[in-house]
C-alpha cells in the first residue's frame, strides 16, 4: 500500500519519456495523453479515499529509515492537492486537444506537461526540505518550456521576467535550505520540527522563516513579488494558461501552509498574525485594483490569480482551526473556478478572435451556453451564494473577526466587492450589448471545448449545495495539519 504514493510521481514521469520518443506522432500522444490523464484521476480519487480510510501514508524510498533516508508523505492535504492537480491537469489537456496547433504540439507540448505534473505532484508529496526544492525545479524547468511553446515575441519577451524571479528564488531557496540544515542538522521536515521545538523558534530561525516566506511568496505571486505573473500567463495558448492559473501559483501556497504549520509555527504572533496576515492583505487589495484597472479578458483573470491567493494566505495568518479550513476549502474552490474561467477565456478567443473586451460583444445572444457558464462561474469567483466562493471565503472573513482581526477582514469583504465589479465588466463587454464578431464567427461551433470545462461548473455549483459536508472534511484536513505530532508520528514512527 506505501508503494501506492508513488505512483502520481513516476507515472507522468515514464509517459513524457515516452512520448518524447514520438515528436511527430500527434494522435498517438494525444491518445496516450488522454487515456493517462483519467487513469491518473482515478488513481488520485482512490489514494485520497485510503488516506482518509488509513491515515497517513508514508514511503521510505530505499528503505532507508527517516530521518536519515528519503520519504514520500501521504496525508489528507497532499492527496487533496493531488486530486486537484489531476482534474485541472485531465480538463486543461482535453480543452488543448481541440485548440493546441500542430506547430506547438512539436515543440514536446505533451512530454513537457507530463514533466510538470512530475514536479508539482513531487512537491506535494515530499516529506525532505531540500527535495522540495528538487520537485520546485522540475516544476518550473518544464513551465519554461511550456510558457513559451510557440516561440511568439510577446511569450519570449514577458516570460522571461518568470525566469529570472525564479532562478533568484530558487537561489534563495538553497541557501535557505543550507542554514536551516546548519541550524538543525537534518533535511525531513517531520525530523526539523522537532529540532525547532528543542531549539525554540526566535532569532535566527525567525529569519530562515521570513527567508522560506519570501522563496514561496515569489512562486505563489504574493506582494510585492507578484510583478511578472500577469502578462507571463497572458501569452501562452488558453490551455497552459488554464493549467497555470489554476495549479502553479497554488503550489506555492501549499508550501507556505505545510512549512508554517509543521515547521514554523512556534511564534504565530510574528510569522502569522503579523507578516502573513499583512502581505495576505496587500496582496488581496493590489490584485483586485489591478484587476479592476484592465480591459483584457485574460489580464483580468490573471490579476485575480493574485487577489484570491491572498484570501488563502489570510486563513493561514489568521491561524486558527476555522480559518486554515477556510483556505483549505477556498484553495480547493479557486484552482476549480479559475481553471474554467481561464478555459472560458480560450473558447472566447476561439469564437472573437480577441480578449480584448472593447473589441468583444454579444456572445450572449450567439454562444448562450458558453455566456451563462461563464456567469455561473465567474459570481462564483466573486463570492455570491449559493456557489462555492461564497462558502469559501465566509469561514475565513468569520475566523477574521472572531480573532479580532478587523482591517483584513474588512479588506477582504472589499476585494470580494471589486471583485464582482471586474467579472461583471467581462460579462457586460464580452457576452452582453452588441454583437461585434462577424456572422461566420457566430455560427462556429464551441460545444467540444466546452466538455472539458462543464464538470468544473458542475463542481462549483456542487461545492456550493454540498457545504456542509465538505467543509467538514476541510476541518479535518486542517486541524490533520495543525497538529504536527500526527505528522511526525506517522514518519519518525515514535
Amino acid at each position: 500500500m506505501n508503494n501506492l504514493i508513488i505512483l502520481p510521481i513516476i507515472i507522468p514521469f515514464i509517459i513524457g519519456a515516452v512520448l518524447i520518443i514520438f515528436p511527430k506522432h500527434h494522435r498517438l500522444q494525444r491518445v496516450v495523453s488522454g487515456f493517462t490523464a483519467v487513469g491518473m484521476l482515478l488513481l488520485s480519487i482512490y489514494l485520497a479515499i485510503v488516506v482518509y480510510q488509513n491515515g497517513i501514508i508514508v514511503l521510505e524510498a530505499g528503505n532507508w529509515s527517516a530521518p536519515f533516508g528519503i520519504v514520500l508523505v501521504a496525508d489528507m492535504f497532499a492527496t487533496l492537492m493531488i486530486l486537484l492537480t489531476s482534474l485541472l491537469s485531465a480538463a486543461c489537456l482535453f480543452f488543448a486537444f481541440k485548440t493546441i496547433t500542430p506547430q506547438r504540439e512539436k515543440f514536446y507540448f505533451y512530454p513537457f506537461y507530463f514533466f510538470l505534473l512530475v514536479g508539482v505532484n513531487g512537491a506535494f508529496l515530499t516529506g525532505d526540505i531540500f527535495n522540495l526544492f528538487v520537485f520546485f525545479e522540475v516544476m518550473l524547468l518544464s513551465s519554461y518550456a511550456l510558457i513559451v511553446n510557440g516561440g511568439t515575441k510577446y511569450q519570449l519577451r514577458e516570460s522571461f521576467k518568470y525566469v529570472i524571479i525564479n532562478v533568484f528564488a530558487s537561489a534563495l531557496f538553497v541557501v535557505a535550505v543550507a542554514w536551516l540544515y546548519s541550524v538543525t542538522g537534518t533535511l525531513n521536515m517531520a525530523h526539523i520540527s522537532e529540532r525547532i521545538a528543542e531549539l525554540e523558534q526566535t532569532g535566527v530561525v525567525n529569519v530562515i522563516a521570513i527567508m522560506f516566506f519570501i522563496v514561496f511568496a515569489s512562486k505563489g505571486a504574493l506582494f510585492p513579488l507578484y510583478f511578472w505573473l500577469p502578462k507571463s500567463y497572458f501569452g501562452p495558448p488558453a490551455a497552459i494558461a488554464a493549467l497555470f492559473g489554476g495549479l502553479l501559483t497554488k503550489v506555492g501556497i501549499y508550501a507556505i501552509i505545510r512549512v508554517f504549520t509543521l515547521v514554523f509555527y512556534h511564534e504565530p504572533s510574528y510569522t502569522h498574525k503579523a507578516v502573513i496576515v499583512t502581505i495576505a492583505g496587500f496582496t488581496m487589495l493590489f490584485g483586485v485594483l489591478g484587476a479592476v484597472s484592465q480591459f483584457d479578458f485574460k489580464r483580468i483573470l490573471s490579476y485575480h490569480i493574485i487577489s484570491q491567493v491572498g484570501y488563502m494566505v489570510m486563513g493561514l495568518g489568521i491561524f486558527t482551526p476555522l480559518a486554515v479550513a477556510g483556505a483549505i476549502y477556498y484553495i480547493v474552490h479557486h484552482m476549480i473556478v479559475k481553471t474554467a474561467l481561464f478555459l472560458f477565456a480560450g473558447a472566447a478567443e476561439r469564437v472573437t478572435g480577441t480578449t480584448d473586451l472593447k473589441k468583444m460583444g454579444g456572445l450572449l445572444k450567439t454562444h448562450p451556453v458558453l455566456s451563462w457558464l461563464f456567469f455561473i462561474s465567474a459570481i462564483s469567483l466573486a463570492g455570491i451564494p449559493p456557489f462555492s466562493g461564497f462558502f469559501s471565503k465566509f469561514p475565513i472573513i468569520l475566523a477574521g473577526f472572531q480573532e479580532e482581526q478587523y482591517i483584513i477582514s474588512g479588506v477582504a469583504l472589499l476585494v470580494g466587492l471589486l471583485t464582482l465589479f471586474s467579472m461583471m465588466k467581462i460579462f457586460s463587454y464580452a457576452f452582453w450589448g452588441k454583437q461585434k464578431h462577424t456572422n461566420e464567427q457566430a455560427k462556429l461551433p464551441i460545444g467540444k471545448l466546452l466538455l472539458p470545462i462543464a464538470p468544473l461548473v458542475a463542481l462549483t455549483i456542487i461545492l456550493g449545495i454540498a457545504a456542509e459536508p465538505i467543509f467538514q472534511y476541510s476541518l479535518q484536513v486542517a486541524e490533520q495539519i495543525m497538529d504536527p505530532s500526527i505528522y511526525i508520528e506517522s514518519v519518525l514512527k515514535e
